[in-house]
């Protein structure tokens, strides 16, 4: 691999203007309150498929993903491999061993999917202790795993309720919210899935979900290019998606 990975020597973390003091661990603390943590941070850069971290591995760190976009994998025992998530500027990755009391090795990968991907980390120790100082932060860190157990109970709905078509126009449309690129003709979202990952993300085979793009593509709501999606009509996603 190219790029520097977790077991390097890391780079010094820049100066408090940051823009890590816009995510959800800084943005209710001063840039005084903030500066007695960055020191603790360390902060990596990878290019496209680099590892953040592996299934398996046993660290205490979490990370904040500062630039770039990350995928989420597990691997089954006949190494097949299964597309989780994706995340973006600013959000959490490898939160449970941190604030799991057990423990316990890392339940996923994380790979980048972008070059020029960079993450800071913070060792469990260093983040308990500042939480310590300053524990109303503690509130806004519990409010983004929340969130992330909704979106988690929510993705588990949508499976037992609704049709393929109705979690693709979905899938399309968080992808479009947090990624997207406005154009004259609509609205690009660079993606940068395989057509099995696509189908991973919501969670069907990968021919029903390349007919149901055919068919938002033959009613002219889409079009696919490459590794992209041009949305010409996110209303008619926004209805397909509720029914």
């Amino acid at each position: 691999m190219s790029a520097s990975s977790p077991d390097e020597v890391p780079n010094e973390m820049p100066d408090a203007d940051n823009a890590l003091l816009q995510t959800a661990l800084f943005k209710q603390v001063s840039p005084e309150e903030a500066a007695q943590l960055i020191p603790h941070l360390r902060r990596w850069s990878l290019n496209k498929g680099g590892t953040i971290f592996r299934e398996g591995d046993v660290d205490h760190r979490m990370y904040i993903l500062e630039n770039g976009r990350v995928k989420l994998t597990r691997t089954s025992d006949d190494h097949r491999v299964q597309l989780l998530s994706i995340h973006g500027h600013g959000e959490i990755l490898g939160e449970i061993p941190v604030f799991d009391p057990h423990g316990g090795p890392r339940t996923a990968n994380a790979v980048a999917m972008t070059n020029n991907t960079v993450v800071v980390s913070l060792e469990h120790d260093d983040l308990f202790a500042w939480l310590d100082e300053h524990p109303r932060v503690a509130v806004d860190m519990l409010q983004v795993l929340a969130g992330r157990m909704r979106a988690n109970n929510e993705r588990i709905s949508d499976l037992v309720f609704m049709d393929v078509p109705a979690r693709l126009a979905k899938t399309l449309l968080d992808l479009a919210r947090r990624f997207g690129e406005p154009m004259e003709a609509g609205l690009m979202v660079p993606h940068d899935l395989t057509q099995e990952e696509l189908a991973q993300l919501v969670g069907a085979s990968r021919e029903t979900v390349n007919k149901a793009l055919m068919d938002f593509d033959n009613r002219g709501w889409i079009a696919r290019k490459g590794r992209s999606i041009i949305i010409f009509q996110p209303g008619m996603l926004i209805r397909r998606s509720k029914r």
